[in-house]
């Protein structure tokens, strides 16, 4: 029951990432246009993530989650206040999409750490936070970039 619980955990944070990634992608002016690559990718290695993770929740006999969290919900609302007030230049968007990396990866890390997960679980969930440090880390070297240009 654990590991589910665990796992759920998971597919509604990738639920999250890649909702916020699409969101991200409608606020992108055309000087960021090399950043919907990136966020496009990372939106599809989420909805990826999710499809393996509730195949995994279904294979031990789980019920697996489809919505988001509350938390991302919430995160993705304070996004579309902020590009009300014009927090969509380069250094704002990848502030925000760090943010949302941040979470991704404590999750992550969090599901490892409480050492309930075993076998193809696992190993997948370790595979998977592999992907989102690097990820994370591409995100935050963007931004890095960004506050030196500004």
């Amino acid at each position: 029951m654990k590991t589910t619980t665990i796992l759920n955990e998971l597919i509604e944070i990738n639920n999250d990432r890649a909702d916020g990634f699409l969101k991200a992608l409608a606020d992108i002016k055309d000087e960021n246009i090399d950043l919907k690559g990136v966020f496009q990718e990372y939106s599809a290695q989420s909805r990826k993530f999710g499809q393996e993770l509730v195949a995994l929740v279904a294979g031990l006999g789980g019920e697996a989650e489809t919505g988001n969290t509350v938390a991302g919900t919430l995160h993705r609302a304070w996004i579309d206040v902020k590009s009300l007030f014009g927090g969509d230049d380069r250094e704002s968007i990848l502030n925000e999409a760090e943010r949302g990396e941040d979470a991704a990866k404590a999750a992550y890390k969090l599901a490892l750490e409480k050492g309930e997960l075993s076998g193809e679980a696992l190993s997948l969930v370790n595979s998977q936070a592999q992907e989102i440090t690097a990820a994370h880390d591409v995100i935050k070297a963007l931004r890095d970039a960004a506050k030196i240009i500004n």
